[in-house]
């Protein structure tokens, strides 16, 4: 994943990161979730974090902070 193309939207756990998604897919708007913690596991490395990351792609951020902000309040 480039990351001049893609940006870090938000960093949560899955319980936080699935409401998100589904409201960005409903939007038309494919983001990528990296789990650290499982990209570890299947690479047999250990991590504590039990965080999701979730990424846009730039031309899609504006929208993706917007919907990310209505969630929030």
């Amino acid at each position: 994943m480039s990351h001049k193309s893609y940006q870090k939207l938000f960093v949560g756990s899955s319980i936080e990161v699935i409401p998100l998604y589904d409201l960005l897919v409903d939007q038309n708007i494919v983001p990528v979730i990296k789990d650290i913690a499982e990209s570890g596991r299947l690479a047999g490395f250990g991590s504590l974090s039990t965080d999701q990351e979730v990424w846009v792609h730039s031309d899609e951020w504006k929208m993706a902070q917007q919907i990310l902000n209505s969630l929030v309040h």
